[in-house]
């Protein structure tokens, strides 16, 4: 008897779907001359998918987030403050304010949202909890808003939503890493989505720099690693007081990493691919600069998906005459921050 064959079953649906996929705000579509029309109702749709209108309906149109000073510390070259900042009603996280020790005007604002990892916000602050995550700061460059205040800028390193004080009880008790995966999937029963509550806490931290004389919120900065580039792009993608974006070990393409690559919850948001791909959201942000960092030898985020992505980012920026603003560096590594082109290039276009 013959023996039957049987089909081949693939490993992910990802990319037959990709290939069928008909999304609505590709920007190929639209072409330069609605890029103004693209922009305002993408960006709508993105809105509404993130959730962020359901988690608009509890704050009050005219709220101004309460904030509370919890410590300061003056180190040897800046000040460290703790504040608590209440997001939405009966919701609240922890953030640091670095700033320099001596300001004669007020100062560019560095947004700096960390990915996973035990010391969270602590990591991007530079403070150092034993010689093991002193190592790792080190080799990954990872004291982001510590890096900032050194250039002169004022940093605000938030509690990223699910992790360190804003993990459930269950997990603070466990000593679990995050919270994402309940979180995530909680949000989700609301119309909400984590990564959608991750930057509305983001838009509320502008709101509170609003509030401080010192901060210069016509010239915003954000960049994260890993997590911390998700919330960066996606920021930025839906608010425009976001100046500058500079996501790291994230853009790629929705198709060759969340889509193919085992990722945490946090990352995904429902039928985004029927919206449009990475560099399509990412086209939101222009004609604002735009750096895309990336590791080499990422394994979560590849390279060949980074470039792909980038290429076609490069054409919206071209296609509305601000091809210079819109760059990509790559590190000689793996999964981390490379601060190499960052500064340069923050100062470049602040300027």
């Amino acid at each position: 008897m013959e023996k039957q064959q049987i089909p081949e079953i693939p490993d992910s649906y990802t990319r037959i779907l990709s290939r069928e996929r008909d999304a609505e705000f590709e920007f190929e579509k639209w072409g330069p001359e609605k890029f103004s029309e693209w922009q305002e109702k993408f960006r709508a749709e993105l809105t509404l998918a993130l959730g962020l209108p359901r988690i608009a309906r509890r704050v009050d149109s005219d709220h101004r987030p309460k904030s509370e000073k919890l410590a300061e510390k003056e180190k040897k070259d800046h000040i460290r403050e703790e504040w608590t900042l209440e997001s939405e009603p009966d919701f609240s996280f922890t953030f640091y304010v670095l700033r320099p020790k001596e300001i004669k005007q007020p100062c560019p604002v560095v947004l700096t949202p960390h990915g996973h990892g035990r010391f969270s916000k602590d990591t991007y602050a530079g403070i150092i909890h034993d010689a093991e995550h002193e190592k790792s700061i080190k080799e990954g460059e990872r004291d982001i808003a510590y890096q900032a205040v050194k250039q002169g800028y004022i940093a605000l390193a938030p509690e990223v939503r699910a992790f360190g004080g804003t993990r459930l009880q269950e997990d603070i008790q466990e000593d679990n890493l995050s919270s994402c995966s309940k979180l995530a999937m909680r949000a989700l029963m609301f119309g909400r989505t984590l990564l959608g509550e991750r930057v509305w806490d983001i838009q509320r931290l502008i709101d509170y720099a609003e509030t401080r004389p010192q901060m210069d919120t016509d010239r915003i900065v954000i960049s994260g690693n890993s997590g911390g580039g998700t919330v960066s792009l996606f920021s930025s993608a839906v608010d425009t007081r976001i100046s500058i974006a500079v996501p790291s070990c994230y853009f790629c393409t929705f198709e060759d990493s969340i889509g193919s690559i085992r990722h945490c919850e946090c990352n995904y948001v429902p039928g985004i691919m029927n919206l449009g791909e990475m560099y399509d959201v990412a086209g939101l942000i222009a004609p604002r600069p735009f750096l895309a960092v990336a590791g080499r030898d990422d394994s979560i985020f590849p390279l060949e998906g980074v470039k792909k992505s980038f290429v076609r980012l490069q054409e919206i920026y071209r296609a509305v005459g601000a091809g210079e603003r819109c760059e990509l560096f790559v590190g000689e590594g793996g999964h981390r921050y490379y601060k190499e082109r960052v500064w340069s290039f923050v100062e470049q276009w602040l300027a």
